[in-house]
Protein backbone atom coordinates (compact mmCIF):
# COMPACT_ATOMS: atom_id res chain seq x y z
CA UNK A 1 0.00 0.00 0.00
CA UNK A 2 1.24 3.85 -1.07
CA UNK A 3 1.99 5.68 2.26
CA UNK A 4 0.19 8.71 1.58
CA UNK A 5 2.21 10.79 3.93
CA UNK A 6 5.62 9.79 2.77
CA UNK A 7 4.20 10.90 -0.83
CA UNK A 8 3.07 13.86 0.33
CA UNK A 9 6.11 15.03 1.75
CA UNK A 10 8.33 14.10 -1.34
CA UNK A 11 5.78 15.61 -3.76
CA UNK A 12 6.49 18.79 -2.22
CA UNK A 13 10.26 18.21 -2.03
CA UNK A 14 10.26 17.93 -5.82
CA UNK A 15 8.18 20.85 -6.35
CA UNK A 16 10.98 22.99 -4.01
CA UNK A 17 13.50 21.06 -6.01
CA UNK A 18 12.15 22.25 -9.16
CA UNK A 19 11.91 25.73 -8.17
CA UNK A 20 7.76 25.06 -8.59
CA UNK A 21 5.57 27.40 -6.54
CA UNK A 22 4.76 26.26 -2.85
CA UNK A 23 3.98 29.40 -1.19
CA UNK A 24 0.70 30.87 -3.53
CA UNK A 25 -2.25 28.89 -2.45
CA UNK A 26 -4.58 30.82 -4.93
CA UNK A 27 -2.40 29.10 -7.58
CA UNK A 28 -1.92 25.93 -6.44
CA UNK A 29 -6.23 25.59 -6.22
CA UNK A 30 -6.36 26.92 -9.69
CA UNK A 31 -3.68 24.27 -11.24
CA UNK A 32 -5.38 21.58 -9.23
CA UNK A 33 -8.98 23.11 -11.24
CA UNK A 34 -7.14 22.85 -14.30
CA UNK A 35 -6.07 19.25 -13.79
CA UNK A 36 -9.31 18.49 -12.92
CA UNK A 37 -10.30 19.89 -16.40
CA UNK A 38 -8.00 18.26 -18.21
CA UNK A 39 -8.92 14.99 -16.82
CA UNK A 40 -12.56 15.34 -17.89
CA UNK A 41 -11.47 16.30 -21.44
CA UNK A 42 -9.56 13.56 -21.64
CA UNK A 43 -12.13 11.03 -20.24
CA UNK A 44 -14.64 12.82 -22.65
CA UNK A 45 -12.62 12.39 -25.52
CA UNK A 46 -11.46 9.29 -24.94
CA UNK A 47 -8.08 9.55 -24.66
CA UNK A 48 -5.90 7.38 -23.35
CA UNK A 49 -4.07 9.53 -20.99
CA UNK A 50 -6.99 9.70 -18.72
CA UNK A 51 -5.20 7.88 -15.38
CA UNK A 52 -2.07 10.15 -16.19
CA UNK A 53 -4.13 13.65 -15.76
CA UNK A 54 -6.34 11.55 -12.82
CA UNK A 55 -2.42 11.07 -11.38
CA UNK A 56 -1.60 14.89 -11.59
CA UNK A 57 -4.83 15.43 -10.11
CA UNK A 58 -3.61 13.39 -6.96
CA UNK A 59 -0.53 14.93 -7.40
CA UNK A 60 -1.60 18.66 -7.05
CA UNK A 61 -4.00 17.45 -3.75
CA UNK A 62 -0.98 16.37 -1.64
CA UNK A 63 1.55 19.13 -2.70
CA UNK A 64 -1.13 21.38 -1.75
CA UNK A 65 -2.14 20.00 1.47
CA UNK A 66 1.74 19.63 2.26
CA UNK A 67 1.59 23.26 1.67
CA UNK A 68 -0.94 23.67 3.80
CA UNK A 69 -0.13 21.36 6.74
CA UNK A 70 -2.77 18.79 6.22
CA UNK A 71 -1.83 15.50 6.82
CA UNK A 72 -4.38 14.30 3.50
CA UNK A 73 -4.30 10.31 4.35
CA UNK A 74 -5.79 11.29 7.99
CA UNK A 75 -8.21 13.60 6.48
CA UNK A 76 -9.34 10.50 3.52
CA UNK A 77 -9.66 8.12 6.20
CA UNK A 78 -11.84 9.99 8.38
CA UNK A 79 -13.75 10.94 5.78
CA UNK A 80 -14.38 7.56 4.12
CA UNK A 81 -15.13 6.76 7.79
CA UNK A 82 -17.82 9.22 8.23
CA UNK A 83 -19.46 8.80 4.69
CA UNK A 84 -19.77 5.22 5.52
CA UNK A 85 -21.96 5.95 8.64
CA UNK A 86 -24.39 8.23 6.37
CA UNK A 87 -27.52 7.16 5.21
CA UNK A 88 -29.40 8.01 1.87
CA UNK A 89 -32.92 7.36 0.47
CA UNK A 90 -33.86 8.55 -3.11
CA UNK A 91 -35.97 11.73 -2.93
CA UNK A 92 -37.68 12.39 -6.19
CA UNK A 93 -35.03 10.98 -8.74
CA UNK A 94 -32.08 12.27 -6.26
CA UNK A 95 -29.94 10.23 -3.75
CA UNK A 96 -30.61 13.06 -0.57
CA UNK A 97 -28.43 12.47 2.57
CA UNK A 98 -31.04 11.53 5.14
CA UNK A 99 -29.01 10.79 8.48
CA UNK A 100 -25.99 12.51 9.52
CA UNK A 101 -22.86 10.71 10.95
CA UNK A 102 -22.91 10.53 14.58
CA UNK A 103 -20.64 9.40 16.92
CA UNK A 104 -21.18 6.34 18.80
CA UNK A 105 -20.94 8.81 22.36
CA UNK A 106 -23.69 10.79 20.63
CA UNK A 107 -26.45 8.16 21.01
Amino acid sequence: MVDLKKLQKEIYQNKVDKGFNVTDVNKEFCLTYGEVAEAYEAWRKKKDDLGEELADIAIYLLGLSEILGIDLEDEIQKKVYKNSKRKYEMIDGVNTRVKEFEEESER
